[in-house]
């Protein structure tokens, strides 16, 4: 358990939420930075808040018709402190209307190595996260 850096709810880490290494809040979706080089590894020395300032899809894969299939929703996270940018795969008990909310207000811009959503990717998102 960990207390949320900007709510202070009590954030379980694990149990079936879908993601190995949580470091964000289910509730209002802010995290820390606690990680330097790959997810889990705790290095990081900036400790700061992250904000959510967007969304973004995984890669996109084939399925097995070989037909494009979009990938999850990652959240795109930026350190307050330092500007650090990383993108988390969201968890199965995130608030899905925090998640819409960091859609409509996402700042819809390219940032290197991630693309963020878009008004036509609105359907999609939605799909996601209340199904059909």
């Amino acid at each position: 358990m960990f207390k949320c850096i900007y709510c202070k709810k009590e954030v379980k880490e694990d149990g079936y939420i879908g993601t190995k290494n949580r470091n964000h809040c289910p509730n209002c979706l802010y995290s820390q930075h606690l990680d330097e080089s790959i997810p889990g590894d705790r290095k990081s020395k900036c400790k700061g808040k992250m904000i959510s300032i967007g969304l973004s899809f995984k890669r996109e894969k084939l399925d097995k018709y070989g037909k494009k299939k979009v990938g999850e929703i990652m959240i795109v996270h930026k350190c307050e402190k330092c500007g650090y940018i990383s993108t988390n795969r969201i968890a199965g008990d995130d608030n899905p209307n925090e998640i819409m909310k960091v859609f409509e207000s996402s700042i819809k811009e390219q940032i290197e190595g991630t693309t963020m959503l878009t008004e036509k990717d609105r359907k999609e998102v939605k799909e996601q996260l209340f199904g059909r």
